[in-house]
């Protein structure tokens, strides 16, 4: 049998055992034969609050924020679709775009416009927002559980606020989208740290589909209602990044929509934990590199056995990345048990920590095999993963290792679908 796993731009397919077989894959959704029309009806008859044009008055200054060059936000509908609705009423020279980079690098001009497109980026001030740049951050108090929070000066001194993302399952913070567009998407460095310290991440609650006292999240949205957001704007996507549904309006009810059309398409039960699982980082470009791979992983985590095999396909094209200090925290112990014990001992947490620290905890139970385009398998030995150029043989021999009972797993989606052993 078949199987096409989302990989890179293209996709790649491998051939399993039918009978050994099981394939877990996210409620298919078409797309929405009119998505234009679907922005514009969310803008103007939004699920909570007044229109969008009813919150902005002549002469005042608007604020964008909108997903960076990881995430498979369609940008080049939404902010058109703003612009477009604020016609009239702002003059372009007064809205700045906002991409809310959280601790991730700078997209380039040429990404920019591969996200927003020529006329966006030819048209309206975009700006890569900086976490660790303090000229570029404004102090806005302490908020949700002790949370220190600074957030980038151009959007707090906006006088319209307007979040834009997508939402899906993730791994720690319940749900993308929604008020993570503020922060940690526009948040400085210790803001981030706090909210995604080994307290909060290592919590119970701090996992999939979970908003509601998810301490993560929970913060994230204090954060939000307590700075404001004018107008927020999310979309739900299908396997081939098309919209399939919008909701806007105000911030918090709008994100609850959504997460619920989320959840219903991405969650799914199994009877029983896997010997082997197969899983993707849903293709490019959500698998640019190792450190995103690692939702992959955790929800392929999910549904394996204890000692059992993961292979996670995630083309890696940016490597681990190379900036930051991620490469170098997994490097620098060596087995997965290792990284824990010393990264348990450590006062302080980085994202580049606490992403590897995840990663360990995986790997503390599990075999981990990655196919990759742009990492060698000495660059995955030395983070302790291995690699496989062959996914169809790799999987082929760990199950006939296994035995005749041992039994498939396949999420070809990756993230896009979040199993869960059903009555655990």
């Amino acid at each position: 049998m078949k199987v096409r796993l989302a990989y890179g731009e293209s996709g790649i397919d491998i051939d399993v055992d039918p009978a050994r077989t099981t394939v877990v894959e996210p409620v298919h959704q078409p797309a929405a034969p009119d998505p234009h029309e679907l922005l514009r009806r969310a803008l103007r008859a939004p699920l909570a609050g007044p229109p969008l044009r009813d919150q902005v008055r002549r002469g005042q200054t608007v604020a964008i924020s909108a997903c960076d060059g990881t995430r498979p936000q369609p940008r080049h509908l939404m902010i058109p679709a703003i612009l477009s609705e604020l016609d009239g009423l702002i003059d372009l020279d007064d809205v700045v775009v906002l991409v809310a980079t959280g601790t991730h690098r700078a997209n380039s001009d040429g990404e920019l416009r591969q996200m927003f497109g020529d006329e966006v980026v030819d048209s309206v001030r975009i700006v890569n927002h900086d976490a660790r740049d303090r000229g570029q951050l404004s102090w806005c108090g302490t908020h949700g559980d002790g949370v220190p929070v600074w957030l980038n000066s151009a959007w707090v001194e906006a006088d319209v606020r307007i979040t834009t993302g997508f939402v899906e399952p993730h791994f720690f913070a319940g749900f993308s989208g929604g008020p993570k567009l503020v922060a940690p998407g526009l948040a400085g460095l210790e803001t981030v740290l706090v909210l995604h310290d080994a307290k909060r991440i290592g919590d119970p609650r701090a996992t999939w589909g979970v908003i509601q006292g998810n301490p993560v999240h929970d913060d994230v949205r204090a954060i939000a209602e307590a700075t404001g957001v004018s107008f927020a704007l999310d979309v739900v996507l299908n396997r081939d990044k098309d919209i399939v549904a919008v909701f806007g309006g105000d911030l918090l009810a709008m994100h609850a929509a959504a997460c619920a059309e989320a959840r219903r398409v991405a969650m799914q039960p199994v009877p029983a934990p896997f010997d082997v699982v197969v899983t993707t980082n849903s293709g490019y470009p959500l698998d640019q590199n190792l450190y995103q791979a690692v939702k992959g992983m955790s929800a392929a985590h999910q549904i394996v056995r204890p000692g059992g095999t993961i292979v996670c396909a995630a083309e890696c094209r940016d490597g681990f990345p190379d900036h930051g200090a991620y490469r170098s925290i997994l490097e620098s112990a060596e087995s997965p048990e290792a990284l824990l014990a010393q990264l348990g001992r450590t006062a302080e947490t980085s994202p580049d920590q606490w992403q590897a620290q995840i990663q360990a905890r995986i790997q503390s139970t599990s075999r981990v095999v990655m196919h990759t385009g742009f990492l060698t398998d000495g660059d995955l030995a030395a983070a302790h993963l291995e690699q496989t150029a062959d996914i169809s043989a790799a999987v082929a021999d760990s199950l006939a290792a296994l035995g005749p009972d041992a039994h498939l797993c396949i999420l070809p989606e990756g993230p896009q679908t979040i199993p869960y052993v059903a009555g655990q």
